[in-house]
Order: structure tokens, then C-alpha cells, then sequence
């Protein structure tokens, strides 16, 4: 779908261009309703009650805890098992700027706004209060998802009551622009340059190559967040580590599949034989399940060996599959829980995707969706380049002219038909909210080490901590 550039005015938000069609025809879950209506109080209660060595107020503290940088984001877990039977829901990775509000249906019929405006009223807006803010306009800056930044920008121009620039921020665009003192200027529709107190920030592929880390122009979030883990999945892995160090008191920890950071393209196969010759290879700085390279066989890893890469460095992580073949590590092997299996017999792998936002006074949840993957999950170990088909749950595709397409018929709702199949319960959206919200805090306290007392970049500890030359000349400061 190719981007709009406008200017947004107040009164234009229309619910059916801004929500996919089945979420528009579908009914809230009871279940993830109860949920959504939960006290942090009552959440807090629970989880201490499923993990007796956390207290209830370690969970309170992290449930009312306000991020400095890390307003907005999501997760992609998975629910998985041991081979003992034991459930667990991990942490696969944290995405700043996440998708998720057309898949989610609407709490309350009559709020037809449904999570934009929650979003936009809670984390936003307080940012307008922030004192030292460049006179200007708002502005949504995005390079792919029209359907829900066109709702985001309606939205604000409804809540602010003034208009609110659309912007589409691709790689080479002439659309937006940056002074001197960091203040973001966008071309307006007349195609004059405006200057922006405020930017809504949907820009997912590469974001520091167009936008400065540190900006005079509130953003939510800031490009550091992204470098920092929200868009770098190196330095992710290197926070939640640091984080569950300074947690291990309190008994909270963010689960993931061990992961090896800091790979060289000539290590890669070692790592992979070390994992029992199933890994999961990812470049740290690509999502949209680009850069993502599920390996079981000889051929996926000869294929992957033989790419040309953009990058120096890789990451290595366990792969969650099927009993018979995911990675067998040090720790403890992870294995697919997967759907409800259908009339077939089949099970699918699905994700969560959990989009919590941040206010002044706490964290909430905004939505929730799952996703599964094309073909499905089978005890033989996949022989060819068969694995992705299998393991592979993200629904965007990039088409031949560069734009974004979705396979909406792989996406599942948290609806009365589709949660069913999930076999998820309450206790296990309770666990994902809680591993959502302690990936962010990790992400953004590593945010805060990067940054100067003056709130500059500390550019090279950054280059200390991510040695990747190639990441390093894309960097804009």
C-alpha cells in the first residue's frame, strides 16, 4: 500500500480504514476482556501467587514503574514447554514502534477509537507538557503500516484539535528534515517546511539512518530506544542480561532462548553445531521478520553462509521447535507448545504480539494478537529449506517494489473463535504482560547508559558495546 503525505485535520477518524475487517466483525474474548480490566493490584496478587520467591510489592513497583525513553512497545513471545512438561512463556524479541492496533478488537463498542486514542492520551500527550519543547507543529513520521499511522494521525488531530502532518519517512524521502539544533522540519501537503514540537515515530527499518538519536523534538520513542534494543537485537540480549543480574533479588527475570551475541559470519556454523545443529541465526538490526534465519539442515546453513550481508556481526539463539529437533543447549531445552492442533490433527507454532504503552503513572496493556505459521509443526526434523514454513510467524512481506503487504490470513484475534485455539488462559496473559514490561524496563535502562548527564550520545561506549563497524556509519547524530 503506497504511503500518504497530508495533513491530517480534525474529525476524520474513520473506524473501518483504520481496523482490518475481521477484527471490525469480531467480539472481544471474555477472557482477554477480564484481563484488560484487571487492577495492577489484583495482576500483582496473582503473579505472587504463581511465583511464591517474588513479592507483591517487587511486581507493584515494576506494574506503576514510568520509563524515561521506552514509552511504546511491544513483544513477540512464545509459549513453550520442557521436556518435563513445564510451561513457560519467553521473551523472542522487544520491538519499539510495534504494530498491533488494527488486530485488536475493540474493548468498548461505543470507544471506536479503541487503542490509538488510549495510546495517544496516556503516552503522548504528556510529552506537549514537557517544558524547553521547540515551538511547532505534530507530526507522524512512518515508512510502512498506512492503515494504522493514517489512525494515529486522526486520532491526534481529534484529541489536540489542531492538524497533524503525515509523513511517510522512507530511505531517500525529501519529505522531512533536521536543523542545526535538532529541531524535526516536515514539508507540509503545500509543500512548505514546517518545524515540529512533537512527532508520533513509526519508522521500524534502519530509523537511525534518517533520524538523529538525540532530538529537540519530543519523539515517542526516541531512535535511542531502537538502538538500544527495540530495533537492535544485539544490544537487547545484552540488557535483559544486565537487567536480570540487577533484578535476581526480587526473583523477577526475563525469560529467552540463550542467545550468543557478537558472532562473526565465520563462527556462525560452530555456534549452530554447538546448538545440536538447529539454531535460529538473526542479523541484530532487521525486523519484520527480515534478517531472521531458522536453520535445521545443511542446506539452510550452506544458503545462509553463501548470502551477501549488510552487517559484521550476528546473533545466535536457541531454536524452539518440536521435541525431536529444537536446540539442545546448556540450558534447558524449549520446545513449541503451538495451537490447539484442528480437525487434521496439525499444530501450528504461533507468537504473541503484547503492546504495552507507558504513562507518567505506569505501565498498560493495548493490545494483543497472535500469528501463526504457514505450514505445520511435524516430529521429523525439516530436511531442505523447509523449517521456515514451520517456524516462521510474521505476517509482513516485502513485495518487489520495496512496499509492505500482510498475510492476514495467518493473523488470530484474541476473539471468542480464535483465542480457543490458542490454548492460552488468564495466567499465561498475566505472565506475558510481566515479561513484556520487564524487557522494556531492561531496554530502557540501557537507553539511560547511553546517555550523557547533558542527555548526549555516548557514542563510543555505544561502539564498546556493539562493535559493528557497518551499524556504526549508519548512525545519525
Amino acid at each position: 500500500m503506497k504511503l500518504t503525505h497530508a495533513t491530517i485535520e480534525p474529525g476524520h477518524f474513520e473506524q473501518g480504514e483504520h481496523f482490518y475487517q475481521k477484527v471490525l466483525n469480531a467480539q472481544i474474548h471474555p477472557l482477554v476482556r477480564y484481563f484488560f480490566n484487571m487492577t495492577p493490584e489484583r495482576i500483582a496478587v496473582r503473579y505472587a501467587h504463581l511465583h511464591p520467591d517474588v513479592s507483591v510489592p517487587a511486581i507493584c513497583a515494576l506494574l506503576e514503574s514510568s520509563p524515561r525513553q521506552f514509552r511504546w512497545g511491544g513483544t513477540d513471545l512464545f509459549a513453550v514447554t520442557t521436556r518435563q512438561g513445564v510451561r513457560k512463556i519467553v521473551v523472542i524479541e522487544t520491538n519499539s514502534c510495534p504494530s498491533g492496533q488494527k488486530s485488536m478488537p475493540l474493548l468498548f463498542e461505543e470507544k471506536d477509537q479503541g487503542g490509538y486514542r488510549q495510546l495517544l492520551e496516556r503516552s503522548f500527550l504528556p510529552l506537549l507538557r514537557r517544558r524547553n519543547l521547540p515551538e511547532g507543529q505534530l507530526a507522524i513520521l512512518y515508512d510502512k503500516n498506512p492503515m494504522e499511522n493514517t489512525g494515529y494521525a486522526a486520532a491526534l488531530a481529534e484529541l489536540t484539535q489542531e492538524p497533524v502532518h503525515l509523513i511517510p519517512a522512507e530511505e531517500g524521502d525529501e519529505l522531512h528534515r533536521f536543523s542545526e539544533d535538532k529541531v524535526l522540519q516536515v514539508k507540509s501537503a503545500e509543500g512548505e517546511w514546517v518545524p515540529i514540537r512533537a512527532a508520533f515515530r513509526y519508522v521500524t527499518q534502519r530509523p537511525w539512518n534518517r533520524v538523529p538519536v538525540v532530538t529537540r523534538t519530543a519523539m515517542l520513542n526516541p531512535v535511542l530506544i531502537c538502538l538500544a534494543g527495540g530495533r537492535n537485537k544485539m544490544l537487547a540480549a545484552k540488557a535483559y542480561d544486565l537487567y536480570n543480574a540487577q533484578m535476581r533479588e526480587t526473583g523477577l527475570a526475563i525469560r529467552t532462548p540463550e542467545t550468543i551475541w557478537d558472532v562473526s559470519l565465520q563462527e556462525v556454523p560452530l555456534w549452530v553445531g554447538r546448538m545440536g545443529n538447529s539454531a535460529v541465526v538473526k542479523v541484530p538490526y532487521s525486523n519484520a521478520g527480515q534478517g531472521v534465519y531458522t536453520i535445521t539442515s545443511a542446506e539452510e546453513l550452506d544458503a545462509f553462509m553463501a548470502l551477501e550481508h549488510r552487517y559484521d556481526r550476528f546473533i545466535v539463539q536457541a531454536l524452539i521447535g518440536h521435541t525431536n529437533w529444537s536446540s539442545t543447549s546448556g540450558r534447558q531445552q524449549l520446545n513449541q507448545l503451538g495451537t490447539m492442533p484442528d480437525k487434521r490433527g496439525n499444530i501450528f507454532v504461533t507468537d504473541l504480539r503484547f503492546m504495552v504503552g507507558a504513562s507518567p503513572t505506569g505501565f498498560y496493556p493495548l493490545a494483543i494478537y497472535a500469528r501463526r505459521a504457514r505450514d505445520p509443526l511435524t516430529a521429523e526434523r525439516p530436511t531442505g529449506h523447509a523449517s521456515w514454513g514451520m517456524l516462521g510467524t510474521n505476517l509482513s512481506v516485502r513485495q518487489e517494489d520495496g512496499s509492505w503487504d500482510t498475510e492476514q490470513q495467518r493473523l488470530m484475534l484474541m476473539d471468542s473463535r480464535d483465542f480457543n485455539r490458542l490454548g492460552l488462559g488468564l495466567d499465561d496473559l498475566i505472565e506475558a504482560y510481566i515479561q513484556t514490561l520487564l524487557a522494556m524496563s531492561a531496554i530502557d535502562q540501557m537507553a539511560q547508559n547511553l546517555l550523557t548527564q547533558k542527555g548526549g550520545f555516548r557514542r563510543r561506549f555505544f561502539s564498546n558495546l556493539n562493535p559493528d563497524e557497518a551499524l556504526q556509519r549508519e548512525i545519525m547524530i
